[in-house]
């Protein structure tokens, strides 16, 4: 009986295992017919516009399948990676929700991060889970290239094998982006601030690298505590620099508003300048009069200017919510290519985590809200024509295109 009972116990033990983890990641190669689509964004603080916007186009996306692919049935799950008293994304909330992400055995693929640091966070943590990754904002070069930093990008993959992509431009193509419009200006001295975060610090390199090839001398380049009340006190050190342009890499919510405030006390003519990190309402409404005339650089075009299938979208968006914000669409086409490569899966080796995976980096020629664009064998995008954008009457408005080198897709 003894030995029976064991028996028994054994059988129930595998079975709960088989049901809880035994297709978790589809490693065994069994199919699933009922999987999440998860999605990891800055939902709390002042990029809350930005995220909720983001999230309702995923759900667009997916309500246009009925939330189905290939006859796999697809909920939704939204995750916040942000905490109030951070105001922006939480290194320690992004391990947390990509562990619960990665143990769940019905997840097949994350919309997301939003930020470069949360995916340095979660890449590898995804990658030992098999767990596919698309991120519609994270755009520092080192996730997917060599970005500067030792082990790049190979550290962030400890199986060997790419679980990220994404679906806007890496901060290489920004930082010549933006250093091709400034010597269209005609500046000859630059200053670059950074908020010394990964992404900030990262296309401030990117910047101060392709100014110099651009013949734009950049005098100096320091980080800023983004906790500071003021920056008043490097202010001298900025107007008597004999700068005609101050280059800030970061993020709205590192305080890139009061930056702006204490330049113009200081300098009316100097230039101000950002990366993506700051084209959002909440950078004009922070920075005030003050941010009249700002310039940022976008890793694509904005949705006013979308045409096609884009402009459809941004019909349909709006009329259903508001008007889209910045990287509304890069969600939307995020969400996409996940369903089209469970489909793929379904018509074929059946939906597993491995076979997403193979079949996002298969991406070719989607034809998106963004237009027709492929993935990368480093998991970037083939779309080459970014934006220049210019706070106008207290809000973002298209300034110019600017196109660069595009990726080739193999």
């Amino acid at each position: 009986m003894r030995i029976l009972a064991s028996t028994l116990l054994l059988i129930i033990a595998a079975a709960i295992a088989a049901g809880c983890g035994g297709s978790a990641t589809g490693a065994e190669g069994k199919a699933l017919t009922d999987v999440i689509v998860a999605s990891d964004l800055p939902l709390t603080g002042s990029a809350r516009a930005q995220t909720e916007s983001m999230v309702q186009a995923i759900e667009m996306r997916l309500a246009e399948n009925n939330n189905k692919a290939g006859g796999v049935k697809i909920t939704y799950k939204s995750l916040d990676d942000a905490t109030a008293q951070a105001g922006k994304w939480d290194e320690a909330k992004c391990a947390e929700n990509m562990n619960k992400l990665a143990q769940d055995p019905k997840v097949v693929a994350v919309v997301g991060p939003m930020n470069s640091g949360c995916a340095q966070v979660q890449i590898k943590t995804a990658n030992a889970a098999g767990l596919a990754m698309v991120s519609p904002a994270a755009t520092a070069v080192g996730l997917t290239k060599d970005g500067g930093d030792p082990g790049e990008p190979d550290k962030y993959y400890p199986n060997g094998v790419r679980n990220f992509v994404r679906v806007t431009l890496a901060d290489d193509m920004q930082g010549k982006a933006a250093a091709k419009w400034a010597a269209d200006l005609g500046v000859k001295k630059a200053f670059v601030l950074h908020d010394k975060e990964t992404y900030g610090k990262g296309i401030a390199d990117q910047f101060e690298g392709a100014a110099e090839k651009a013949g734009i001398d950049v005098v100096h380049s320091e980080g800023i505590d983004p906790m500071a009340s003021n920056y008043r006190a490097l202010m001298p050190k900025i107007t008597k620099s004999g700068v005609q342009l101050v280059y800030f890499g970061g993020i709205t919510q590192n305080n890139a508003g009061q930056i702006v405030k204490d330049l113009r006390a200081g300098s009316k003519d100097i230039l101000f300048m950002g990366p993506d990190g700051i084209f959002e309402d909440a950078y004009a409404k922070a920075a005030g009069s003050a941010g009249e005339g700002s310039m940022a650089t976008f890793g694509g075009i904005p949705p006013e200017k979308l045409t096609g299938k884009g402009a459809a979208f941004v019909k349909a968006f709006t009329a259903k919510h508001e008007a889209p914000q910045a990287y509304t669409a890069y969600a939307y086409d995020a969400a996409g290519i996940v369903l089209e490569a469970i489909e793929r899966c379904a018509a074929g080796k059946g939906v597993t985590r491995p076979c997403v995976l193979e079949e996002l980096f298969a991406t070719k020629d989607h034809e998106g809200a963004l237009g027709s664009f492929s993935i990368t064998e480093t998991g970037d995008t083939t779309l080459s024509v970014l934006s220049g954008v210019k706070v106008k009457s207290g809000a973002w408005a298209f300034d110019r295109m600017i196109e660069v080198e595009a990726p080739v897709a193999k």
